[in-house]
């Protein structure tokens, strides 16, 4: 199901003893457009220390509205490595937290097939494999990039708020862009094909559409959402830009 990334910030994560804390924001490659880490600030137990959680610990068929239940316990979390989330992540950081719990690693050999931990299905023969850097350049905070400017084939319009994604693969598929003021704040869906590269130094996201396609296409409606029922963008396929 496609839903609304930033519907989900502000949720709780349960271990299997109790609470973890607050989901405060996700990490995602940039490349192949998968959500690796769930950033989780975990309150008073343990000094507001802020964890990482990978998709692959959520525990299935628990269907808790307004939480993330986990297989892991508090003591699991407690003595995992810790991790400035402050800081960019790097991949020996990452090493360290796929070494501590049993995952297996997304950036395997190199190239991202379409696999994160074996719940994506591999892609078709004609895809070609997408490259993940070395290094862990390309994982980024989706709260660092909301608000990044759209560079598009003709002059900068609008900024990135938000993120579609799968909730069941964790794929990101469309960005959520808004349009300058003096077009109302407009929100068009634009899928991430159309992404070219995110320039982290100019703020930006570089697409391959021009003004007029965002301009000229369906408006986006943000989904009603509340806190006791499930985030759901009941999100219409025709919508975006293709």
């Amino acid at each position: 199901m496609q839903n609304v990334l930033s519907l989900f910030i502000g949720n709780t994560m349960e271990a299997t003893d109790g609470q973890l804390g607050k989901v405060e924001e996700f990490y995602f490659d940039d490349q192949a457009w998968i959500i690796v880490y769930l950033v989780v600030e975990t309150g008073n137990w343990l000094s507001g220390r802020k964890v990482l959680i990978s998709p692959v610990a959520l525990r299935k068929g628990v269907d808790q509205p307004g939480t993330f239940p986990v297989n892991l316990t508090k003591e699991q979390i407690k003595n995992s490595p810790d991790i400035d989330t402050d800081l960019p992540v790097s991949r020996q950081q990452e090493i360290a937290l796929h070494e501590y719990y049993p995952w297996q690693s997304y950036w395997g050999t190199g190239f991202y097939e379409g696999g994160l931990w074996g719940i994506v299905a591999p892609p078709a023969e004609d895809q070609v494999p997408v490259k993940v850097a070395v290094g862990g350049v390309h994982l980024r905070s989706t709260h660092a990039v909301s608000g990044y400017h759209i560079e598009t084939t003709d002059g900068e319009l609008g900024h990135l708020r938000d993120f579609i994604f799968d909730d069941q693969t964790w794929h990101i598929e469309y960005l959520v862009i808004e349009l300058h003021s003096w077009l109302n704040g407009k929100k068009v869906v634009v899928a991430c094909e159309h992404v070219k590269e995110i320039q982290w130094a100019t703020s930006k996201v570089l697409v391959n559409l021009s003004k007029q396609a965002l301009e000229s296409s369906q408006p986006y409606e943000e989904p009603a959402y509340s806190q006791s029922e499930k985030a759901d963008t009941t999100f219409d396929s025709n919508m975006h830009l293709k």
